[in-house]
């Protein structure tokens, strides 16, 4: 029965009014949580239908580890953890979609998410502080606070972005939602899964080809399926690599369906002055 567990899984936890995703690789033991990247997980045991697997805290607030058990009850999985105040809480997991795509594909007109105005945005957090704003130079986010969302959802697409920060910023671009393009101020650092040019804790980029702060920045992003081909300032960063499975701090597990674009707020300025987004149009593979 372990053969059906061992596969990937996107998960969806409820603590309390509050839910959210989650996602775990039961083949190569990774997990990502709440927030924060992809980790090991260095303990796991299957018994019969049922799974539990246990690994340290990352960002999490709390001092012990994190413990997951569940069943499989049919197609998915239920089970149970604790929370950050150490109560019982319910979490379920669907299979991970494949998402493979063996066709060829071309593109529609772009559609153009910087505007004149913030209509076509929502706020993640509208209780949170607001720094949004049109400015002459493009959609600024001039401190920390809520992050940004698109309200049309796309599934695969060719995003154009053109961005600049100040020294030492950080920010992100959620695709479809779920994974997250890293916009960092890392000039002349190695490679790496937490920078510049990376999907957040699973694909580094091949070299880092940001421009220093204050400088514009072009990535064109290209995401069909899982497989994700990144350009960065003329050089391919990233080339047909699949993204395993959602960033921490993911809108929603849900990888079948399309998703938005967010934009991250919550770490620091940014200014986007081109946000340019071509849905995918399939073609029968020749």
């Amino acid at each position: 029965m372990s053969e059906a567990l061992a596969r990937r899984w996107d998960l969806t936890v409820t603590d309390g009014d509050e839910v959210y995703p989650s996602w775990v690789d039961l083949s190569d033991d990774l997990f990502v949580g709440k927030v924060g990247s992809a980790r090991t997980i260095p303990e796991k045991t299957f018994t019969g239908k049922t799974v539990r697997w246990r690994l340290p805290k990352q960002y999490e607030n709390r001092t012990d580890d994190l413990v997951f058990e569940g069943e499989l009850v049919e197609d998915h999985i239920e089970g149970i953890t604790t929370s950050e105040g150490g109560l019982t809480i319910h979490w379920i997991g669907i299979p991970a979609p494949q998402m493979r795509s063996s066709a060829t594909t071309e593109f529609d007109h772009p559609v153009e998410l910087v505007r004149s105005d913030l209509a076509g945005w929502h706020l993640r957090s509208p209780e949170w502080i607001t720094n949004w704003s049109i400015t002459e130079n493009g959609l600024e986010n001039s401190a920390i606070g809520s992050d940004l969302v698109t309200d049309e959802k796309f599934s695969d697409f060719r995003l154009t972005a053109e961005y600049r920060y100040p020294e030492g910023s950080n920010s992100g671009i959620y695709l479809r939602g779920r994974y997250e393009f890293q916009v960092l101020d890392d000039l002349g650092q190695a490679p790496h899964v937490g920078g510049s040019g990376a999907i957040y804790g699973f694909i580094a980029p091949k070299v880092n080809a940001v421009k220093p702060a204050g400088e514009w920045n072009t990535a064109v992003i290209t995401l069909i399926g899982r497989a994700l081909t990144v350009d960065l300032n003329g050089e391919r960063i990233i080339d047909g690599i699949e993204i395993p499975g959602i960033t921490g701090g993911a809108l929603d597990s849900n990888e079948g369906a399309p998703g938005p674009i967010f934009i991250q707020g919550d770490h620091g300025p940014v200014t986007y002055r081109r946000l340019s987004l071509e849905r995918a149009r399939h073609q029968p593979a020749v």
